[in-house]
């Protein structure tokens, strides 16, 4: 590509950044968002410098785009927020948050009203509206039901080095930190699974479930292996 055709091309982003913006969509900073041919913003949405929003995207009225994402093949309802984050071919609802630093690929569809926190990835995963992943965990080829709370760092571990299974949380349900859920396996409706559980068969409806070991402290250990700290 010579300078000419690198300017053409400049000047037709431009170009449609400002049709968008005629159409009342807000930029922070009109020459740093990349958006293709054919993508459809709504009215009150704010896009935020460092955006790429490529292929048949469509996003909704009055959200926020935030700096630095990635949108690729997706839809996003009216009113979500993504902050810092990479979709790729996944639908996200209305009233969603998403980010920072969130990673949903391929296949995910995120309900409304639902909360992907930092560092959570989904991939070829549904959330119910309502469903909460705050931070520190992966959702893999699972669904995911209505108003389910999944603690930080919960792993569903859905490959067994050769075939990928699939798991499902029901509605209502709540599964506590540093929980790994080995698929496949069934959580029922409002079911409770305790922090540190390794889940390995299914989980009643309303039941808790509680998979560790009792812990013991070995009184005067340190002082018996000569190790205390001066």
């Amino acid at each position: 590509m010579n300078i000419q055709e690198y300017e053409a091309l400049e000047r037709a982003r431009i170009e449609r950044n400002l049709a968008y913006m005629e159409q009342g969509v807000r930029f922070i900073d009109i020459k740093m968002a990349y958006i293709d041919e054919g993508v459809r913003i709504g009215r009150g949405t704010t896009i935020y410098p460092c955006v790429v929003l490529e292929g048949d995207v469509r996003i909704g009225e009055n959200c926020v785009i935030g700096q630095n994402t990635r949108i690729k093949d997706s839809a996003v309802g009216n009113g979500t927020s993504i902050q810092s984050s990479v979709i790729l071919e996944s639908q996200v609802g209305d009233e969603t948050t998403v980010g920072p630093f969130a990673y949903l690929r391929p296949g995910s569809k995120i309900g409304s009203h639902c909360k992907v926190g930092d560092f959570v990835e989904i991939k070829n995963s549904s959330m119910g509206d309502g469903a909460k992943a705050s931070h520190l965990t992966y959702v893999g080829d699972s669904d995911v039901g209505e108003r389910v709370n999944l603690g930080c760092g919960v792993v569903f571990v859905n490959y067994d080095g050769s075939k990928k299974y699939r798991s499902v949380v029901e509605d209502g349900a709540f599964v506590g930190c540093n929980v790994n859920l080995i698929s496949p396996v069934h959580v029922g409706k409002d079911a409770y699974v305790a922090a540190g559980s390794t889940i390995t068969r299914d989980v009643p409806d309303g039941a808790l479930y509680v998979a560790r070991a009792r812990g013991k402290s070995l009184e005067g250990w340190v002082e018996k292996r000569g190790i205390l700290k001066k």
